[in-house]
């Protein structure tokens, strides 16, 4: 049985026949004013998302880029179920729970820079909920359709209200045509549901191509006519620190520019996770952490 079926489930969704939109019942950031960090929660607020140029410096951006290369060629890392491969090119898409695989990237958790832009939004401790690395090459990167990260999260791994944050770090230059990020300002709003159950064990196929947890194609364009859709370009280094609620995808990459992130979503600790709303079990737990110590 899961919690929806106990009627304490405030985000309804993968339900038998189609629901409507309905607006978002928690705050989208919950921290007080900081004096520090006024202009980016103030963006935050309104879009859902705010872009920190020069997170990390060049030095930083090259070793991290050599780590993931690095990860992807390791042979034997290829066999780890945390390493998911592209249906069509059989090149890595991603690594997952790459903060236990990588020292570096362990680091990159702990570092203030990162940390304190979680806790800012979140208003709490927070902890790592799922790490990865996206590799997009070029030519043949496959994209993610439109969806909204907090729907598979509550749906799937139990995370009860949209108290989380990511942040994508740029490894490559986020070009316009080479893939990058798309987001509808605003929608973080709204949440959308999505029809259909959870089948088991959704995960093998939905971190490859996702079928079940999209929205449908009138709530998408009902959503782009009302927000707009933005797209987060810029040079490596930089980041994008988005809200879990908010409405993104980004299409295939067919340029020769390849495009690599590393991916860090924090959940407050006020928001750890519970039986999953909408399926069967809960995912493994490199994609969806149950280890909920705060990150110091």
């Amino acid at each position: 049985m899961t919690l929806a079926d106990n009627g304490t489930d405030r985000y309804p969704t993968r339900t038998p026949s189609p629901r409507e939109p309905v607006d978002r019942l928690d705050p989208t950031v919950w921290g007080g004013p900081d004096a520090g960090a006024v202009e980016l929660l103030a963006s935050f607020e309104s879009d859902g998302y705010a872009i920190i140029d020069e997170l990390l410096t060049t030095a930083e951006v090259a070793d991290f880029a050599d780590e993931i290369d690095r990860l992807a060629s390791d042979p034997e890392l290829r066999l780890d179920e945390r390493v998911i491969i592209e249906k069509t090119s059989n090149r890595v898409r991603s690594i997952f729970e790459v903060h236990e695989i990588s020292s570096k990237v362990a680091d990159l958790v702990r570092d203030p820079r990162v940390i304190e832009l979680a806790r800012h939004v979140l208003g709490s401790d927070v902890y790592i909920h799922q790490s990865r690395v996206n590799y997009m090459p070029g030519f043949e990167g496959t994209g993610f359709y439109w969806h909204s990260d907090f729907e598979t999260w509550h749906a799937e791994d139990g995370m009860p209200a949209p108290r989380a944050v990511s942040l994508s770090i740029a490894l490559s230059d986020n070009y316009p045509f080479n893939g990058s990020l798309m987001v509808m300002p605003g929608s973080h709003r709204t949440f959308v549901p999505c029809q259909g159950a959870t089948p088991a064990d959704h995960y093998r196929e939905s971190l490859q191509e996702q079928m079940i947890g999209v929205p449908s194609h009138e709530h998408i364009a009902d959503l782009a006519e009302k927000h707009g859709i933005a797209q987060f370009t810029g040079a490596r280094g930089s980041a994008l620190l988005f809200d879990s609620n908010i409405m993104h995808g980004s299409a295939n990459n067919i340029t020769p520019f390849p495009r690599s992130n590393i991916f860090l979503v924090f959940n407050s600790v006020e928001n750890t996770l519970v039986a999953p709303y909408s399926a069967p079990v809960p995912r493994p737990t490199y994609i969806a952490a149950r280890d909920f110590d705060p990150v110091r």
